[in-house]
């Protein structure tokens, strides 16, 4: 059996969790469920190891979440 973590892609990655949450419900507000992994990771060995926090999604909603994503960064810079 997969676990969840198998069925979803990684659409953003950031070294700043509430990079996270500021993506995470930005895709809420357009009807995309996201997800957090790696969350608690620094609270259990150190931010020395974190790599980076994932922000995943439903494939389907892969290439729609990414543009959404994209959009918001290059309208910033």
């Amino acid at each position: 059996m997969k676990n969840n973590s198998e069925l979803l892609v990684t659409v953003l990655t950031a070294s700043l969790i509430h990079e996270i949450h500021i993506a995470k419900a930005l895709l809420s507000s357009r009807g995309i469920n996201s997800y957090i992994f790696d969350e608690n990771i620094a609270t259990s060995i150190g931010t020395a190891f974190v790599e980076g926090y994932k922000l995943e999604v439903d494939p389907s909603d892969f290439k729609k979440a990414k543009k959404i994503l994209d959009e918001i960064n290059s309208s910033n810079n």
